[in-house]
């Protein structure tokens, strides 16, 4: 069974993207903790996709520096003789609220920009 499951913080704003068929999708990294035997804190960082209403989602009401739980897939490219992993999302649900500091988001909409790429996966 392939299933991914952890919880994280966003390393960079989100951006909305379409493919040539009209699909959204959402790429963004998501910085995961773990403790190692000396005590200290490591982040591993997972590349992450999400496609649609999920896609749409985290585009308008996530940002860098949130906290996450990220519910998906692992997929494996080999591109150039090395190994890529991307998560794919199928839920992505935000678990803290914006700091009161933090840079208020327009409400004009989706951060959106539109690409002429096609999605390598799912499509």
């Amino acid at each position: 069974m392939n299933s991914f499951n952890c919880t994280g913080r966003l390393g960079s704003d989100p951006e909305l993207k379409t493919t040539n068929t009209g699909k959204s999708y959402c790429r963004f990294n998501i910085g995961v903790d773990r403790r190692i035997k000396s005590g200290d804190v490591k982040s591993d960082w997972f590349s992450v996709t999400c496609w649609g209403q999920t896609a749409e989602y985290v585009c308008n009401y996530l940002a860098k520096g949130r906290l996450v739980a990220v519910c998906g897939r692992v997929e494996i490219d080999k591109k150039d003789d090395k190994q890529y992993i991307n998560v794919i999302a199928d839920t992505v649900e935000g678990l803290d609220r914006p700091r009161d500091d933090a840079p208020k988001q327009s409400t004009g909409g989706t951060r959106r920009q539109t690409t002429s790429t096609s999605n390598p996966s799912d499509e």
